[in-house]
């Protein structure tokens, strides 16, 4: 049973109970990400949140750390493009203490500058790692090429330069731009009582402000652009996709479908066809990656640079087929079947619940119950699906990013006139 509050300044307190459970995980979400932030504090919205746990008025980080340790839970945080969560997993006797100590990080963070230049050099070295990560990296050049000059295109981490530019102000300032009434929930699933923790949340956030800065977002535009990002690599990593939909479009369901059946796992087409028949990859998987307003429909892989050409040719000639012809009947059975399984089995865990609970609140305002999720996927017909595709498809809104040495063989810039 979902439940929802609102508290006395506007702040929403969000719960699913889950009688059998003996944890409870709960969560600060801010309704901030990356897509908020302007160029040159590109990266700030992050480091805030590695900050919040260095310490507060009451407690240094030693004993943050101790006293969540103490109960054998789990404290965290992670910032996306659109929101951060500040989050804790405990026994649900010890929710109480977890959400107490989660206020104090939230409200009474210190933002010493000591820590800041600690902090900054920690995220640096974030950076370079994910930069030596290209199955990671490629996403990133993807986004900076496909939707450049939107603040979606840029790295949730930041850059160097824009990190090593922020300071205490810059910090405190946007906090107090964007931590806002309107703009924060707490959600909490498992051994929790609704009543107990909205009061409790009354006490510790009821002082939070309303009335931040206006969001004036717009939607990024998509750009088609063919590049090979030259990198010293023993792999070629392929990222390639098009325009997609947003996490409220009416067509989501077919999106799901067909990202399942295309390359959601390893009985999806691609995995088949390119892994399984051919052995040019050990990866390959198709994704969706939405957000309020757009989205883009990608795919990913990974192979030897000989073999771009063929991985592309293989994955370019099924997103043709399944864009005039969408799935046989029994991949369309066999693909809802795969979502709907995924989803019960996602949903064991506390921590999972939360996270879908708070999902729904930032994209819905509601709580969408598994019931009407598993309607929804059912009711997907092929022409959904073929309709959708065709529209993802598009060899005129499409773009490639491959990252390794091609030996400075070039690709090229017709590659989506085969569709």
């Amino acid at each position: 049973m979902t439940r929802k509050s609102l508290l006395s300044n506007g702040v929403r307190v969000l719960t699913e109970e889950m009688p059998h459970s003996h944890s409870a995980s709960i969560g600060i979400w801010v309704e901030n990400g990356s897509r908020y932030e302007e160029p040159h504090e590109n990266g700030v919205s992050h480091l805030i949140e590695h900050l919040l746990f260095k310490g507060t008025r009451k407690r240094t980080a030693a004993q943050i750390a101790e006293e969540i340790d103490a109960v054998g839970g789990v404290l965290n945080a992670f910032t996306g493009k659109e929101y951060t969560c500040y989050y804790a997993k405990v026994l649900g006797a010890d929710l109480a203490m977890a959400t107490d100590l989660l206020a104090d990080l939230f409200l009474e963070s210190l933002f010493d500058p000591d820590e800041i230049k600690r902090e900054q050099q920690v995220v640096l070295q974030e950076i370079s790692q994910a930069e030596d990560t290209p199955d990671d990296f490629i996403h990133d050049l993807f986004n900076l090429k496909f939707w450049a000059g939107h603040p979606l295109a840029l790295p949730i981490a930041g850059s160097v330069a824009t990190v090593t530019s922020l300071d205490r102000e810059r910090m405190t300032s946007f906090m107090d731009q964007r931590y806002r009434a309107e703009r924060v929930f707490i959600a909490a699933a498992g051994k929790v009582d609704h009543d107990a923790l909205a009061a409790q949340c009354q006490t510790l956030f009821g002082a939070i402000q309303g009335n931040g800065k206006v969001d004036r977002i717009k939607p990024p535009k998509a750009h088609s652009v063919v590049l090979n990002h030259e990198k010293p690599l023993e792999q070629a990593h392929i990222c390639l996709g098009g325009p997609g939909i947003s996490q409220s479009s009416a067509a989501r369901y077919a999106g799901y479908v067909l990202n399942t059946a295309l390359g959601g796992g390893m009985s999806s087409r691609l995995f088949q066809e390119v892994r399984e028949k051919r052995g040019k990859v050990y990866s390959i998987y198709s994704f969706l990656s939405s957000h309020i307003d757009c989205g883009y429909f990608g795919i990913y892989a990974g192979t030897n640079p000989e073999w771009v050409d063929e991985v592309l040719e293989i994955t370019l000639a099924e997103l043709k087929q399944v864009a005039r012809e969408g799935l046989k009947p029994a991949e369309l059975d066999r693909a809802k079947s795969q979502l709907k399984g995924n989803l019960l089995l996602g949903l064991e865990s506390t921590d999972a619940r939360m996270n879908r609970l708070a999902r729904n609140e930032i994209y819905f305002r509601r709580d969408i119950p598994v019931e009407e999720l598993a309607r929804d996927i059912e009711a997907v017909s092929n022409d959904q699906v073929t309709e959708l595709a065709s529209t993802f498809f598009d060899r005129e809104q499409m773009a490639l990013v491959v990252l390794g040495d091609l030996k400075g063989r070039a690709l090229p810039p017709d590659i989506f006139s085969a569709l």
